[in-house]
């Protein structure tokens, strides 16, 4: 049965287009715009799950939800490639970055876009919350320098699921020329061709 993604544009859910593409397994996309005011996801999301969040997909009368679900589904559905490599420390590192991208590294950049839109009410916790996440970001450039891709010496799901957050942070904390290691591994990611034919399925997307 095709997989269909319900994508919303800019947002999250591009990272499950960029994982179907290099797994090669077939689906479809319905692709939703964000509202103009408010940037938030339309209602439309929330007659599939009462969240109304992005990514969903739906696939053999399931519904699933948030991304790191979705991740380990379609890893092993598709025989467990892209999933955790040989090895138990490779393996959890490959769980943890799983984890980490959404739990850890998220929510300081999801505040750092916050203050930004505040203005000048923002300003007393911008240095704050700029230094956290910057904390954040001085310890990813620390784990690429040990390895070529996050869990080991080989691109796994992980590297797709840790993606969003550290483009999202190399344009909101501009990294461009502070972070060499990020910089490389994120030029090294947007060259792969699964990644740009997930692009061209899912439509813009400000982060590529």
């Amino acid at each position: 049965m095709t997989i269909i993604v319900h994508h919303l544009e800019n947002s999250r859910s591009q990272r499950i287009l960029w994982l179907l593409e290099e797994l090669g397994l077939p689906y479809q996309v319905t692709r939703y715009e964000r509202d103009r005011k408010t940037m938030l996801a339309p209602p439309e999301l929330k007659k599939l799950h009462p969240l109304g969040k992005s990514p969903l997909i739906e696939h053999d009368g399931r519904i699933i939800a948030e991304t790191a679900t979705i991740v380990e589904y379609l890893v092993a559905i598709a025989g467990g490639r892209l999933g955790p490599p040989e090895g138990p420390d490779a393996a959890l590192r490959w769980r943890y970055f799983l984890d980490y991208a959404e739990g850890s590294l998220m929510p300081p950049l999801l505040l750092s876009l916050m203050i930004g839109r505040m203005g000048p009410f923002g300003w007393p916790a911008r240095k704050f919350v700029t230094r956290f996440a910057m904390t954040h970001i001085d310890y990813v450039e620390a784990e690429l320098s040990k390895r070529p891709w996050f869990a080991g010496d080989a691109f796994t799901a992980a590297d797709v699921m840790m993606s969003f957050p550290l483009e999202a942070a190399r344009q909101r904390l501009k990294l461009d020329g502070k972070r060499p290691t990020i910089i490389d591994w994120l030029d090294r990611i947007h060259t792969r061709p699964a990644y740009q034919a997930a692009l061209e399925k899912g439509g813009p997307y400000a982060f590529a």
